[in-house]
C-alpha cells in the first residue's frame, strides 16, 4: 500500500534522524532474533537423523521409544544414553557404554557387529533453554566459560539463554501493555475533550478516584490469591495504566474542538466519530507520541520491579528482574549484575531513541531534510 505524501515526509524525517533510524534497525534485529529464541537457545535439538529419518524435536514431541528407548515420556536429548540411541540406531549396548558405542558407530558405521546408518544430532547455537539446569564443575553460580558465555545463575541455568528469553518477554510485555493502555487512554481522552461539559466533569472525577488507588498493593493482593501469569500481569498493568495519556489527549481535544475546520465539518454534517479520530486526533499525535517512550520504558521497569520484589512472574520464568535479584544476592558473581545492567541499558536506550525519532517525525515544525 502506497504511503500518503504526509506519511512519506514523516518517514523521510525519521530516516534523516540517524540515531533513531539505526536504533530501529538494531532493535528490530535483536527483537527479531529473540522471537526465534527456541531455535537459538534450547535443550531440544533442531534436527535429529535416526535410521535415515529426520525428526524435529524443537517443534514436535517424540517419546524415547521413538529412538529405541524404554519410556513413553519425552526423550531427554541431553542424556548420553538417548544420544547414543540416536547415533547408534537404537543399539541395546547404549545402556552399558554409551560413549564407546557412539564412537564406534561414528567411526566405523558398525555396532555389535552389525552395519548401521549412523544418526546425527543438530543442536541450536546455545544448547540450553532458559530453564535448563546444567551439570557444572564446582558450585553455582559459575563464571563465564566456553560452554556458558555469560556464566550460570544460582540454580545452574545458562544466563545467556535467560537473557535472550527475558529480552523477548520484556519487550513483548511492554509493547502489548503500551498498545492497550494507549488505545483506552486515547479513546477516553478524546471523548472527554471533544464533548466537554458533564461528560468531561464526570470522567475527571472517575480518573481522580482511580488514580489514587494504590496499584502496587492491589497487585500484591492479587499475587497472594492467584499465581501470577503473563496475561494477568498485562491486565493489571493496563487496568491501572490507561490514565497516562488521558490528560494529554484531553487537552489537545479541548484546544482543537473549536477550531474552524472542526466547526465547518460539523456544519457539513460529518459525524462526531469521524471528526474526532480522522481530523482532530492526528493533530494530537505529537503530544501523544511524546509520552510513549515513558510508557513503554515504564512498563519494562514495572515488570522488572515486580519480579525483583517477588510479586511478578514465577521464578521459573525468564525474567530480567529475577536475574537482577540474583545479582543482588550473589555479589561474588558480578557477571549476573553486568548481564542484567547491559541488557536493560541497551534495550531501554534503543527504545527511547526510536520513539524520539517518531515524535520528531510527527512534529510538523521539525524537519531534517
Amino acid at each position: 500500500m502506497a504511503l500518503s505524501p504526509l506519511n512519506k515526509r514523516r518517514w523521510r524525517n525519521f530516516r534523516s534522524n540517524r540515531r533513531a533510524y539505526w536504533s530501529l534497525i538494531l532493535f528490530a534485529v535483536l527483537f527479531g532474533l529473540s522471537l526465534f529464541a527456541e531455535f537459538i537457545a534450547n535443550d531440544h535439538p533442531l534436527l535429529v537423523s535416526y535410521k535415515g529419518e529426520i525428526y524435529s524435536p524443537v517443534l514436535h514431541f517424540y517419546p524415547e521409544t521413538a529412538f529405541g528407548g524404554d519410556f513413553q515420556t519425552e526423550a531427554v536429548y541431553r542424556d548420553p544414553e538417548v544420544q547414543c540411541l540416536i547415533v547408534a540406531a537404537g543399539a541395546d549396548s547404549c545402556f552399558d557404554a554409551p560413549a564407546k558405542v557412539m564412537r564406534e558407530a561414528q567411526t566405523t558405521g558398525m555396532v555389535d557387529g552389525k552395519k548401521i546408518t549412523p544418526g546425527w544430532i543438530l543442536w541450536p547455537p546455545i544448547p540450553y533453554s532458559y530453564n535448563t539446569v546444567n551439570n557444572i564443575e564446582g558450585s553455582a553460580p559459575s563464571a563465564p566459560d566456553a560452554k556458558h558465555w555469560l556464566g550460570t545463575d544460582d540454580t545452574a541455568r545458562d544466563v545467556l539463554a535467560r537473557v535472550i528469553y527475558g529480552f523477548r518477554m520484556s519487550v513483548a510485555f511492554a509493547l502489548i501493555t503500551t498498545l492497550l493502555t494507549s488505545v483506552i487512554g486515547i479513546a477516553a481522552g478524546a471523548v472527554q475533550g471533544y464533548f466537554g461539559g458533564w461528560i468531561d466533569l464526570i470522567f475527571q472525577r472517575i480518573i481522580e478516584i482511580w488514580g489514587s488507588t494504590p496499584s502496587l498493593y492491589v497487585i500484591i493482593i492479587v499475587a497472594a490469591i492467584w499465581q501470577m501469569s503473563f496475561w494477568l500481569l498485562v491486565f493489571l498493568m493496563v487496568l491501572f495504566g490507561w490514565t497516562a495519556l488521558v490528560h494529554v489527549v484531553r487537552a489537545e481535544f479541548l484546544r482543537a474542538r473549536n477550531f474552524e475546520y472542526v466547526r465547518a465539518a460539523r456544519a457539513l454534517g460529518v459525524t462526531n466519530g469521524t471528526i474526532m479520530f480522522r481530523h482532530v486526533l492526528p493533530n494530537a499525535m505529537v503530544a501523544t507520541v511524546t509520552f510513549l517512550p515513558f510508557i513503554i520504558t515504564g512498563a519494562i521497569g514495572s515488570l522488572a520491579t515486580l519480579d525483583f520484589l517477588g510479586f511478578g512472574l514465577p521464578s521459573s520464568a525468564p525474567s530480567l528482574g529475577e536475574l537482577t535479584l540474583q545479582a543482588k544476592q550473589n555479589l561474588q558473581a558480578p557477571w549476573l549484575g553486568f548481564s542484567a545492567f547491559f541488557t536493560f541499558a541497551i534495550m531501554l536506550s534503543l527504545l527511547v531513541f526510536i520513539f524520539e525519532g517518531v515524535r520528531d517525525a510527527f512534529d510538523p515544525r521539525k524537519t531534517f531534510e
